[in-house]
């Protein structure tokens, strides 16, 4: 069997694999650190979708003359199924009451559904509520899909249009401890709120900027790679999020004071200086 990937000789031999399912499989972790994956197959020049790989899987390669596996990059993908949310959206609002008691068991086993819980899990959770009944409505659903969608469009935009965001957020970590000890317990929660919102989109435009090529992977923060800054910054935001549910005030205010604000300041700082060196 000849493999090939989007119409060109792949030198690529099957070894022990026998069906089409583990020759894919044996090519998946090649293609995620390339940044793509399958998204479709063409075997001996019938094509066939997403959709119906599944039923491919078990076919066994021996009874196949040529195998094209076709691919499309990882942000595309994600960018087709927030499209496909919101015409799902669309489809949710116009149906009926019976139609919305199954809608979101139906929308669970969608293409884009699988790839969302892989891939933004957080905004596969918020729809599957908003499906079940139980999120905000559909309009914030939509709201946040399209805000997916701008970070994908133009995450170098995105990241410099944060700016401000980061700014005020980090003047409220700073301004976390006195809220505190003055009783001002609704400005804290919401601080605590705003930071964890600013953090997870700082980081989803970091590794979208990643995938589409951006050398940010390399970037240097006070002469640390920014992969330790990040694995450090999560660590210390897990133990300010824990200090603040134990009512460990003190604690809780320095972390947010002396360790989260700079180091989202210095991050975000780092990122922004590397994209306007490209």
């Amino acid at each position: 069997m000849k493999i090939q990937i989007n119409g060109a000789d792949a030198d690529i031999r099957p070894e022990t694999e026998k069906t089409v399912g583990e020759v894919l499989c044996a090519l998946e972790t090649w293609l995620a650190d390339s940044g793509f994956r399958t998204s479709g197959l063409n075997i001996d020049g019938k094509m066939i979708g997403i959709d119906a790989m599944e039923e491919c899987f078990s076919k066994d390669i021996s009874t196949i003359s040529t195998l094209d596996i076709i691919t499309s990059p990882l942000s595309r993908l994600i960018a087709e199924a927030l499209c496909n949310t919101m015409q799902d959206i669309e489809a949710f609002e116009a149906a009926g009451f019976e139609e919305k008691n199954t809608f979101a068991a139906h929308w669970k086993g969608s293409p884009e559904a699988h790839l969302l819980a892989e891939q933004s899990p957080d905004f596969f959770n918020w729809a599957l509520k908003t499906f079940s009944g139980e999120g905000s409505g559909t309009k914030i659903l939509r709201s946040l899909a399209e805000e997916r969608l701008r970070e994908l469009d133009d995450p170098a935009g995105e990241m410099r249009r944060t700016r401000q965001l980061v700014c005020d957020v980090c003047t409220r970590l700073e301004e976390f401890p006195l809220d505190i000890q003055t009783g001002k317990d609704a400005r804290a929660a919401e601080t605590v709120n705003a930071f964890s919102g600013i953090a997870e989109k700082v980081f989803r435009l970091f590794n979208v900027l990643k995938m589409e090529g951006f050398p940010v992977g390399e970037i240097m923060v006070e002469k640390t790679p920014i992969t330790t800054c990040i694995s450090e910054f999560s660590g210390s935001l897990r133990d300010l999020l824990a200090a603040y549910e134990q009512r460990d005030t003190v604690l809780a205010g320095d972390i947010a004071e002396y360790e989260m604000a700079p180091r989202l300041r210095d991050l975000h700082t780092a990122v922004i200086n590397a994209i306007i060196g490209e």
